[in-house]
């Protein structure tokens, strides 16, 4: 079982693809599959940059991951997210049955828990709150320069 040491290992890897959407002008969101405590897959959003509004971090993510594995299913794996997923990428986990959604801030607007917490799959667990402080600011400062 991992501890909150190991926990903030992963939501920091995930915090470096945050840092790469900031850097194409993206809205700062980092994803990573971890299978066994090895990373599989990692993301980042790129809505703008592939002008797809499906492309957020969690999908691109999810099929790297199904990609990697060569399965639809990845249920020994946890998906570590800098930010509350939406609903639509909530349901691609269900679909996934991943086991574990691990994120950093909370969505207050659009995040799955304030829409539909039974969007996931029965068995997923959900750690929220590890580093959240500094992933709430990477947003923050984000939408704060936007409107500047």
């Amino acid at each position: 079982m991992l501890n909150d040491r190991d926990h903030e290992y992963f939501m920091k890897e995930a915090l470096k693809e945050a840092r790469k959407a900031l850097d194409k002008k993206e809205i700062p969101i980092g994803a990573i599959i971890v299978e066994n405590n090895k990373i599989i897959a990692r993301a980042h959003n790129q809505v703008e940059t592939l002008n797809d509004a499906t492309a957020h971090a969690e999908m691109i993510a999810l099929t790297s991951a199904f990609a990697y594995r060569n399965s639809k299913y990845i249920p020994d794996c946890e998906i570590y997210i800098t930010l509350e997923p939406c609903i639509m990428c909530s349901y691609a986990t269900h679909l996934a049955h991943i086991s574990k959604i691990i994120y950093g801030a909370d969505d207050h607007k659009k995040g799955f828990l304030t829409i539909n917490q039974n969007l996931l799959h029965p068995k997923t667990e959900v750690i929220k709150g590890i580093m959240k402080i500094e992933c709430q600011k990477l947003l923050k400062d984000f939408f704060d320069n936007l409107r500047n």
